[in-house]
């Protein structure tokens, strides 16, 4: 389907053109704003005129073929009338109709793809309002708006309401904005792909709800993360809520919203939290000169208020202000006035707010600084400024640092209110972007730099996305999960499995001490609530007792467990207890889980999650995430742990949840006792819930 004739259409018929007050008449009157209106045709059999236009009776009279049909007709008659649009040469079609898929009629979305694939037409809808083409100015949307800057931004919202909103945020510039609606024939993800490659678009802003193909997703955003083309998402239904109760630690903590956010982070997403921030967003990225240098920051500032403001809101947001090289120390104090200290963030005070040549050259020499990839100009920029006002004095020495083009420059609100057009015009049409105020603008901030450091070369670009949905599940007790691990190449400590007072009593003479006896039993899943573990037996008699007693504890705390006998092994040494488990979420796939274990996982849920396949370089950056990470690197004077070897082993869960997509439903290693460098780790307990074989 070429998208091309649905997006760039020469030529466009509206089916179902009105006067009446409705998605009709906004789209024939923002039609004919565009900027070429001779070959837009409106199609109605009741009107010879619309707003003063010729109304033809039907598409077969139109004088033309036309690349796109906006269809404003009942749902009864939106296929006949694609038809007939689809006889007349016309490939692609936008259908605003509601009452498919969002009202549970399947079978009529169904339908409408169906028609969509025969007629080999590019349909948008339905239940959507069209879209603005605002680079050439072409603009079949379903709501009524005043003007639409052209700039970098595209914008692709399940919600037309949105898009509409967006459109009246004057300083915003967009290349498209599209309601996608129901998304039922053509997906978001076939226009993110459009728009990749789209010169005139310099970042991707979404609004959504779902992912209806998961495999082109992964597709359309490794793509973008190849050509560094920022995507920014805003995705409703973080909530939990009616989602499955996982009977894993694994499952309990990784959510299909988190599973969003890892895939996000894996392909360099920029996920935001509302609305505010997915505009801003944006629009700073269609805005910045550049991307920083590297991760230092440094502020700038009139006031010690505004510098602490920087300092602190900074830190809060993971902001890194270095400090100065020693050269730059000294060339600031050359400029700055005596009483002025030369620290990062810097209190410059108000005397050069008159002088935009030092100004300038203040921030020329902070950016001269190797240890400084953006500087961040504190100032307050109101809604009417006055040309004696010193923004107008600063704004200019901006401008002149940022013809430079050594690094970018952006400027740093301290009150949310409008800004002065003049002001925000000379900054953006400099590369320079207006941060709001300092709470939200250094979260900002956070998203610019994150989205910097990203680099789509030391990551798996790639989900490993299950083909079999349903099914029974089986819960395997500890035993079984460990052979099962094992036969998948996965190093697991020898155990015995024991269910008869024969089989015990061979174990016992057999295992070398101190022992451990725990229950095997697929359905008690932590085992040691019921009294089914005992640790440290030093001899035959105390094993031999200790069987008789967690079986006996497994009978009386769980009448109903199906018990397979006790597992016997040797004591494994004292370590660091981690946790490695995986969730396969429906639509991404498998996503591992790295964090503290033992007891201490469900009170500091210390974790870090991410899509298999995950690679060396992934599992080590999984690690560094957490703040128990310090606990591996000799944390005040302890023993350096083997963090290769754990990195080795969440690589090896990786591999193994791979190649089990389809049966994979959860697993957990937890406790992993992780010991002293160059001794490796141990595998304590394991538990794995995969898909009953058919």
């Amino acid at each position: 389907m070429d998208l091309n004739k649905l997006l760039n259409p020469q030529s466009i018929a509206v089916i179902g053109a009105s006067e009446r007050p409705g998605f009709g008449l906004s789209t024939c009157t923002n039609l004919l704003k565009s900027h070429d209106t001779e070959h837009i045709y409106f199609v109605h059999p009741k009107h010879e005129y619309v707003l003063g236009r010729r109304c033809y009776p039907d598409i077969f009279q139109v004088p033309e073929q036309v690349d796109l049909c906006v269809i404003i007709v009942n749902k009864n008659l939106v296929a006949k009338t694609l038809e007939d649009a689809a006889a007349c040469g016309c490939k692609a079609a936008i259908v605003y109709a509601s009452g498919y898929g969002e009202t549970g009629d399947k079978a009529a979305e169904e339908e409408l793809r169906n028609l969509s694939v025969k007629l080999d037409m590019a349909i948008m809808g339905a239940n959507c309002a069209g879209f603005m083409n605002c680079t050439n100015r072409v603009y079949p949307f379903g709501m009524l708006f005043t003007s639409a800057r052209s700039g970098g931004i595209a914008i692709i919202s399940q919600s037309g309401k949105i898009c509409l909103n967006m459109s009246q945020v004057e300083y915003m510039g967009f290349s498209y904005l599209i309601s996608s609606g129901n998304s039922t024939c053509l997906l978001i993800e076939d226009y993110i792909e459009f728009l990749i490659d789209d010169e005139h678009t310099k970042v991707i802003g979404l609004y959504m709800e779902g992912i209806k193909n998961p495999k082109k997703f992964e597709h359309v955003l490794a793509q973008a993360a190849c050509k560094r083309k920022p995507i920014v998402i805003l995705k409703v239904g973080r909530s939990e809520k009616g989602s499955r109760v996982a009977a894993s630690h694994t499952g309990s903590l990784s959510g299909s919203d988190k599973a969003f956010d890892a895939v996000c982070k894996k392909f360099g997403v920029i996920r935001v939290d509302d609305i505010e921030e997915l505009v801003q967003m944006c629009h700073i990225l269609s805005v910045i000169s550049q991307l920083p240098t590297c991760s230092g920051f440094a502020a700038m500032c009139l006031s010690g208020g505004e510098t602490g403001v920087c300092a602190d809101m900074g830190a809060a947001m993971g902001i890194k202000y270095p400090d100065f090289a020693p050269e730059t120390t000294e060339h600031l104090k050359r400029l700055l006035p005596d009483y002025a200290t030369p620290a990062n963030p810097l209190d410059m005070t108000a005397t050069l707010t008159r002088d935009k040549a030092k100004y300038s050259e203040v921030i020329e020499t902070i950016m001269d600084d190797p240890n400084i990839g953006m500087v961040l100009c504190g100032q307050t920029v109101l809604p009417k400024q006055e040309t004696s006002d010193a923004i107008y004095t600063m704004s200019e020495g901006m401008v002149n640092a940022a013809s430079k083009q050594k690094k970018p420059i952006g400027l740093i609100n301290f009150f949310n209110s409008s800004r002065d057009e003049v002001i925000r015009k000379r900054l953006e049409d400099a590369g320079i972007p207006l941060f709001p105020a300092a709470g939200e603008g250094f979260k900002l901030l956070r998203y610019l730099n994150e989205f910097r450091e990203y680099n789509w070369e030391d990551r798996s670009l790639s989900l490993a996305i299950p083909e079999m949905q349903g099914g029974d599940k089986e819960v395997l007790g500890e035993h079984s999960s460990k052979q099962v691990l094992k036969e998948g190449g996965v190093k697991v400590p020898a155990t015995i499995l024991a269910s008869t007072r024969e089989e015990i009593c061979k174990a016992a003479e057999k295992i070398s001490y101190p022992a451990v006896v725990k229950i095997e039993s697929p359905d008690i899943l932590h085992k040691s609530d019921i009294g089914g573990v005992r640790l440290n037996l030093k001899n035959p008699e105390e094993l031999t007792a200790a069987c008789y007693e967690v079986l006996e504890n497994a009978r009386t705390n769980c009448p109903e467990a199906e018990l397979k006998g006790v597992q016997i092994q040797e004591m494994l040494p004292a370590g660091t207890e981690f946790i490695i488990g995986v969730n396969t979420d429906p639509q991404f796939g498998p996503m591992i889980m790295v964090g503290m274990g033992g007891v201490f996982v469900e009170v500091f849920k210390d974790i870090q999650i991410y899509p298999a396949p995950v690679n060396r370089y992934e599992a080590s950056e999984m690690l560094r995430g957490l703040k128990s990470y310090k606990l591996l690197c000799g944390y005040r004077g302890s023993e350096q742990a083997d963090v290769e070897a754990l990195t080795d082993l969440i690589v090896q869960i990786s591999d193994f949840a791979v190649k089990h997509k389809n049966d994979l439903l959860e697993l957990d290693l937890n406790p992993v006792f992780i010991h002293n460098k160059g001794e490796g780790v141990d595998i304590a307990d394991a538990l794995i819930i995969r898909r009953k074989e058919a």
